[in-house]
């Protein structure tokens, strides 16, 4: 959630943050668009750019896990099947 203070400074999850002011330009579209989500999260044009970069880099996180969670899945169903026949050996051998 955002959190609105005076102008150029936006907390999120309670932490004051002191913003560095930059010069964006936008096709009239995109700007609609902005006053839009602005108006939706009851912020400024400021603080639905800085919610909408939050929600690109938690993205871009996100799918770094995935990736990372699929490979070590993989690396662990491969040593899985590299031992599986041992297991097997010790399996059937006690069953005896």
């Amino acid at each position: 959630m955002i959190d609105v203070m005076t102008p150029g400074m936006v907390g999120f999850n309670r932490e004051v943050s002191v913003m560095e002011k930059i010069t964006v330009s936008l096709p009239s579209p995109l700007l609609t668009v902005l006053d839009g989500l602005a108006r939706k999260w009851s912020t400024t044009r400021s603080g639905a750019v800085a919610e909408l970069i939050r929600r690109v880099e938690q993205e871009e996180l996100e799918k770094q896990l995935k990736e990372g969670y699929l490979a070590l899945a993989e690396a662990n169903r491969k040593d899985a099947e590299f031992f599986l026949h041992a297991q097997a050996e010790v399996v059937l051998r006690d069953g005896n």
